[in-house]
């Protein structure tokens, strides 16, 4: 429901701003209907200056929850448009969590405002979460895990699960005096136990857990596939940190597919719809700079086989068609590829069985579009062996297009290069200058 209400007041944007209605009451009802992350979603439909008149008119705890679910982009155009006595209400009573997400792209004077603001715990956490780097698991770890001591009976225990409780949270974890992880009683199992046992006879021992400085991305695969709600996080000692959940997985996982399909595009992963003209050039202008020298490169290559297009004339009206069936049968394979490098699904061991497989679907797509094509030409030109020609330059490139498609993701990927964000550029270069290469050469010894 709340979806379809997010649609309702972007598509009345107009009346909306155009005084039919009463800002100051709108702005009440979004707060009612909408969830937070569906209030950034609508400001960010907004031109700034409509985004801000609406901002102001919500309520200093919405506003916080609201900036805290924005794009990095789209918080800093709201710093940079209010004066810092209006932003630091936005950092008030952060948790380590909110913070560290922030911090990315935000001032020192903004970070040290709300680490003043934190309790005592939080700080803490916060300064234990900085000691990892931003692709391992113990940056993003939650705090949030109740450990109990082994000492302890089931009473104590019991009495712990009687108040409220995190969410996602299935599990009691077991630790020594130095707090290291010693097995986990699940809750549902516990309320069935004896009061008087202890802790550490009825506890399961095999308790999975993620090492801190473990990647951020293969934990969350970890935790989505482990049928728990949540694993623990443990030091290179053993000692337990803190856990990572299935919300906190399934949203990073959602993130880096989210990224991955902008960057694609050659864009930047955050950059707002009102974003500047300048800013927005100037993210665009890098990839269409590299794009333009690969073309330059592909043109290089025709230019070697100047004679041959002045003598062959269709050649040169066949060309973008051996392109493009290339580019297109690349392009499909990449975007699998990509897809399940992002979801883990590509390993050393399945590789070699993916890349006979897009072989084989690129041999016979190959052959039937060859074929097709080679037709439509002998009809078109009535010449025999340029239809041979074409046949082979179009066979050729799309199996070379299937296996770039495989491999430039996986290499790329290998080299930590997002394949999302360059891997489209490289597959084209590749299918452009094979196919020219292939149609060019081949009609050069069949043509002339």
């Amino acid at each position: 429901m709340s979806l379809e209400l997010l649609t309702e007041y972007i598509e009345k944007a107009d009346e909306l701003f155009e005084g039919e209605f009463h800002l100051q009451d709108i702005a009440l009802k979004i707060e009612e209907d909408l969830l937070p992350e569906h209030v950034a979603i609508l400001l960010e439909a907004f031109p700034l200056e409509q985004r801000l008149s609406l901002w102001k008119l919500f309520s200093s705890e919405a506003q916080q929850l609201i900036f805290l679910e924005m794009k990095n982009e789209s918080r800093q155009m709201i710093l940079n448009a209010l004066d810092d006595d209006a932003c630091f209400p936005l950092f008030d009573r952060l948790d380590a969590n909110s913070l560290l997400e922030l911090t990315e792209n935000l001032s020192e004077r903004f970070i040290e405002y709300a680490v003043t603001q934190m309790t005592a715990k939080q700080k803490e956490h916060f300064k234990k979460s900085q000691d990892y780097a931003d692709d391992e698991v113990g940056r993003w770890q939650s705090f949030d895990e109740i450990k109990v001591s082994q000492k302890l009976k089931v009473s104590a225990a019991k009495m712990l699960c009687a108040q409220e409780q995190p969410m996602l949270t299935d599990i009691i974890y077991i630790i020594d005096h130095q707090s290291k992880l010693l097995g986990g009683v699940p809750i549902n199992q516990l309320l069935l136990l004896d009061d008087g046992k202890p802790l550490a006879e009825v506890m399961y021992h095999e308790t999975s857990a993620i090492n801190a400085s473990k990647n951020i991305g293969e934990a969350a695969d970890e935790v989505i596939l482990s049928g728990k709600a949540a694993l623990p996080i443990i030091d290179d000692e053993g000692c337990l940190t803190g856990r990572l959940d299935l919300h906190s997985a399934f949203k990073f996982k959602e993130q880096q597919a989210d990224n991955q399909i902008i960057q694609a595009a050659g864009l930047s992963e955050e950059e707002d719809l009102f974003a500047s003209v300048w800013l927005s050039s100037k993210n665009r202008a890098i990839w269409l700079g590299i794009n333009l020298i690969t073309a330059f490169l592909a043109s290089w290559f025709i230019g070697l086989f100047e004679a041959t297009l002045q003598q062959v004339v269709a050649l040169a009206v066949l060309m973008p068609v051996v392109a493009s069936m290339g580019g297109i049968s690349g392009s499909q394979t990449l975007t699998l590829i990509i897809r399940g490098l992002a979801l883990g699904q590509i390993t050393d061991a399945n590789r070699q069985s993916i890349v006979k497989k897009e072989l084989k679907v690129g041999a016979i797509n190959g052959i039937l579009w060859a074929t097709v094509i080679g037709f439509i030409t002998f009809y078109w030109f009535e010449n025999p062996m340029l239809s041979v020609t074409i046949c082979i330059a179009i066979l050729g490139n799309i199996l070379v297009a299937s296996l770039s498609g495989v491999w430039v993701p996986w290499i790329l990927n290998r080299l930590n290069i997002d394949p999302a964000l360059s891997g489209a550029v490289i597959l084209t270069t590749v299918t452009d200058i094979f196919g020219f290469i292939a149609f060019l050469g081949c009609g050069t010894l069949l043509l002339i």
